[in-house]
């Protein structure tokens, strides 16, 4: 029975393979049947589907926002680069992240208008403000991706960061105020009254005004001239023995220091480390002022503090051109006298171009009393010039110079506000944490600014938004 079963079954398949293949013999499907009863998928596909709606052509690249819209690659990079904004051209909605290419998207239309493309990327790349605004675009994700690869590190990377900070600016602290022996006591004689200067104090006093002061020392030494004597001292009582100081430009050197100790009641500074002492928070205000805004600064110290600091900062960028035979062995006197027109045009020149330069002058001025310390602010000088030709090349490429003015407008209120923020402040900081800003201002920055000069240079038309 069962051999018979299977017998019925295979005749069955077979005649029903005969009888479908007899009705595709019999009646084979009418390949001449026209187009119009079946449409094309090319000729219903509208190329308004595939346009990108800055430039309304066909998309070249097309690339595919958070909010959905599709735009031409190039299109989008020179929005991006003319707005300066991560939002859509169309919608205004902000994309997430730093927009890829829609692959897809991409191959259809290249199988679908493959003329067309390949004639708008023959033009594309030969426009170099569109390669320029490509290049640029893809760089500002490249640096976006690193920024987000670094993420990950948390706040532990964070804190072992500012420890280490931290831990160099206290070792700085720790070694100046080891090694600085001598510095102490000047420090001492910058806030000691004068009329307490005892007999070595006067010496050491006498001693800074110059290789010259040597010839007097021994007399004042056995006169025992302390603080008290020192400041009943006058022009007859120094031409007179035992001091015989017949030299006139010594006896002025030594009249005009002696005027500025009885004004000031205490020693004034004759270096960064005493001037420190002596104006704690004024230093630390112009160290960081000097940085941001080195012009406004300027302008400051001339307005509010001309003859004290901003006369001797002019006559040591600018020196007068004098003859050996005619210069003043007093530093003091050397620095009040009024400036002449060519030392005011060399001034307002480099203050107009090259600021930095200015402070740079100075600094190598103190290259014999500050060996270190002046070279960090030189190289420091160096880079923010640097920066600041980077920052105007920038705005002169994107034709941003128009809006200098405004930039320069919010510039000055950000330094006025951030300068009476500080002058509240200031009372209620400890020492310890404006020693910290103070050497970090110093020895730090030149570090950080070269990271950021090596990223002008890697990268000079990526902006970070």
């Amino acid at each position: 029975m069962s051999r018979g079963f299977a017998m019925l079954d295979q005749m069955a398949w077979e005649s029903s393979d005969d009888c479908d293949l007899g009705v595709l013999l019999d009646d084979p499907p009418d390949l001449s049947e026209s187009p119009q009863s079946k449409p094309s998928t090319t000729d219903s596909i509208s190329e308004h589907e595939f346009s990108c709606h800055c430039c309304y052509d066909i998309l070249v690249n097309p690339t595919t926002l958070t909010c959905g819209h599709n735009f031409c690659r190039h299109c989008l990079a020179l929005w991006w680069e003319s707005s300066h904004k991560n939002e859509c051209p169309e919608c205004r909605e902000k994309w997430e992240g730093f927009p890829k290419i829609n692959i897809l998207l991409r191959d259809a239309t290249d199988k679908l208008f493959s003329e067309v493309i390949k004639r708008r990327r023959g033009e594309i790349q030969a426009d170099p403000k569109i390669s320029r605004s490509l290049l640029s675009f893809q760089r500002y994700g490249d640096n976006l991706g690193r920024t987000r690869t670094n993420q990950h590190k948390g706040a532990g990377f964070f804190f072992s960061g500012v420890l280490t900070a931290l831990t160099c600016v206290t070792v700085i602290i720790l070694v100046y105020h080891w090694s600085s022996g001598g510095v102490e006591q000047q420090d001492l004689l910058t806030s000691k009254p004068v009329s307490h200067w005892t007999l070595e104090e006067v010496v050491s006093w006498l001693e800074h005004l110059g290789p010259w002061a040597e010839l007097y020392r021994e007399s004042f030494q056995q006169e025992n001239v302390n603080g008290r004597l020192l400041l009943m001292l006058g022009d007859e009582e120094l031409l007179k023995p035992p001091y015989s100081i017949e030299n006139p430009a010594h006896r002025r050197a030594v009249l005009a220091e002696l005027d500025r100790v009885k004004t000031l009641g205490v020693k004034p500074p004759q270096n960064l480390w005493e001037y420190k002492a002596a104006n704690a928070g004024k230093s630390l205000f112009l160290l960081y002022a000097l940085k941001r805004s080195p012009r406004l600064t300027l302008f400051y110290l001339y307005l509010f503090d001309y003859s004290e600091t901003f006369l001797p900062f002019l006559h040591t960028c600018c020196p007068a051109m004098s003859h050996i035979e005619e210069q003043v062995e007093s530093t003091f006197l050397r620095t009040q006298l009024e400036p002449s027109w060519q030392q005011w045009v060399e001034f307002l020149v480099k203050y107009s171009v090259l600021p930095y330069q200015l402070i740079a002058e100075f600094a190598w001025d103190w290259l014999a009393v500050h060996y270190w310390t002046s070279r960090f602010i030189i190289v420091n000088a160096m880079l923010l010039s640097v920066l600041e030709c980077c920052a105007l090349w920038s705005l002169w490429t994107r034709a941003g110079i128009r809006t200098l003015p405004g930039k320069m407008w919010n510039h000055l209120w950000k330094m006025l506000s951030q300068g009476f923020a500080f002058a509240l402040l200031w009372p209620f900081v400890p020492q310890f944490v404006c020693n910290c800003l103070f050497y970090w201002a110093i020895y730090f920055s030149p570090i950080i600014n070269i990271d950021l000069v090596v990223q002008q240079i890697m990268h000079p038309e990526t902006q970070a938004l």
